[in-house]
């Protein structure tokens, strides 16, 4: 069976072709491109994302006439979303990026509707510009016409519309917009209606990888694929990827290692209380059936790497370079700590105006202990993320999947299993975001019996594991706890 999958990120849209077991077979992207509007405020043009994505579907299927398309899935940002005609399907208005700030003062309207844990309670999100209710209200407000007959959809969803002409959300998408009710699972339609929004503005939500139909039979023909191909949402973008990496059980964590690092953690569904909030972690529903996620990050993570390699040298230092000035790096705590604070403080202390600092300087020191710095501590904040989910999660982490760029440096992935005492596994994955979202439809198609199915076929090829030593995570610990958590704290109240 051949698998497709779409990812539609910020930075780029791609679509991959995949065989069961996971191996990319091929793939192609374009950026993704803002425009000013004009009006103070940018959007995407839905239908140049739709010709994008038309386009790099056929350029797939020329190409691999032989390998016939079963399955569609779709990822994408979270909160981006726009307002799509139900009669006709006709745009109606603007396409928003999750990071538009415009609704900045209707998420300060919706804030007001109750404390901070009472609307943590109801969305397991800390609200945000971000969230599509906030950018349903700058809509309305902006143009009531807007919301004749309308229909909210998730980028992905928009596409899955124009493959199939069905409207829907899966839980993991309908999470982020902050109308979704996380204690009943499902629309919370008394809270809409409060905003003076009509509730059948949102789609049905279906479980993740659903099949939503198939493609247009002359749709299908136009792009090379069989009209019999099925096409589902397979949900929130980090989501996909943990379901890719075999991130399926209570207590498994995937690691995103980009410029930000992210991690997505499996947990049993549970109410949300005063614990899980001071976390600093937002909730959802995972693409796994009956289960759920938390998301945290650092923002700072890849990106610090890539700041102080352009520091240290008149060129950027090559990574041949980064892999030999840390191939001693793991014996323990390095002498120089380092604060990855250089957008703020992420969680478990969200924190915009912390800032990043080096702690223990000497004349001695050298390139290699600022970038040994570096390492250590961003490899701490993940541990304090980390540590801070398993307190709430009640499960153990004891393993964490691993992709992305920063897997190239092996020193750093042994450093942060020491850290965390977790087995820090890294499977051969080619685009995790857009694999999970192709199995998401595979398994909602009834390919694979389950997640675990799933996760046994990706993993067939192998997985690369770096396991903890007892010693060093002692010593890291102790480093850790003495020095790194206070004086992590103290950075953060210099900037309230």
């Amino acid at each position: 069976m051949w698998m497709m999958g779409i990812d539609l990120g910020t930075t780029n849209r791609k679509v991959g072709l995949y065989e069961d077991n996971g191996r990319l077979v091929a793939k192609t992207s374009r950026p993704t491109l803002t425009e000013d509007s004009g009006e103070g405020y940018v959007i995407y043009q839905p239908e140049a994302m739709w010709n994008d994505v038309a386009e790099m579907i056929r350029e797939l299927t020329d190409a691999h006439a032989d390998k016939p398309v079963s399955c569609i899935g779709i990822t994408s940002m979270a909160e981006s979303g726009l307002l799509v005609n139900r009669s006709t399907g006709e745009v109606q208005s603007p396409l928003l990026p999750w990071f538009e700030t415009c609704s900045a003062p209707h998420a300060e309207r919706i804030r007001k509707e109750g404390t901070p844990l009472e609307l943590f309670q109801r969305t397991g999100l800390h609200l945000s510009f971000k969230h599509g209710l906030a950018k349903l209200l700058w809509l309305q407000d902006r143009d009531p016409a807007m919301l004749r007959d309308a229909g909210w959809l998730s980028v992905s969803g928009y596409i899955a519309y124009r493959l199939t002409g069905a409207m829907a959300f899966d839980p993991s998408l309908a999470t982020r917009t902050f109308a979704y009710d996380m204690r009943q699972n499902g629309w919370d339609e008394p809270w809409i209606r409060g905003f003076g929004l009509d509730p059948a503005i949102f789609p049905d939500v279906l479980p993740s990888g659903t099949t939503l139909g198939t493609v247009h039979p002359e749709l299908a023909a136009r792009l090379g694929l069989s009209g019999g191909t099925k096409v589902a949402i397979g949900g929130h973008d980090h989501v996909c990827a943990a379901l890719a990496v075999g991130a399926i059980e209570p207590g498994d964590v995937y690691v995103s290692m980009g410029t930000a690092e992210t991690l997505v953690g499996t947990m049993a569904m549970q109410p949300l209380g005063q614990a899980e909030f001071e976390t600093g972690l937002s909730y959802g529903y995972h693409v796994v059936p009956g289960c759920g996620f938390w998301m945290g990050g650092n923002a700072s993570s890849g990106g610090a790497v890539e700041w102080i390699r352009r520091l240290l040298a008149d060129e950027a230092l090559a990574y041949e370079q980064i892999q030999e000035m840390t191939a001693g790096i793991n014996d323990g705590p390095g002498e120089v700590m380092f604060f990855p604070y250089l957008s703020g403080s992420g969680a478990p202390h969200p924190n915009s105006k912390t800032r990043a600092a080096f702690v223990g300087l000497e004349k001695s020191h050298g390139k290699a202990e600022l970038l040994r710095a570096v390492l250590e501590g961003t490899a701490y904040q993940l541990e304090m993320i980390r540590q801070s989910a398993e307190r709430t999660s009640a499960h153990p982490i004891r393993r964490m999947n691993a992709v992305g760029g920063g897997t190239q440096l092996a020193a750093w992935l042994q450093m942060k299993a020491d850290i965390a005492n977790s087995t820090l596994l890294v499977p051969p994955i080619e685009e995790a975001t857009m694999l999970g979202a192709a199995c998401a439809a595979a398994l909602g198609g009834g390919h694979f019996g389950s997640a675990a199915e799933v996760r046994q076929a990706l993993q067939s090829r192998g997985v690369k594991a770096y396991e903890p030593d007892a010693e060093r995570h002692g010593q890291y610990r102790q480093a850790y706890e003495g020095l790194y958590v206070p004086m992590a704290a103290h950075l953060r109240s210099l900037n309230r």
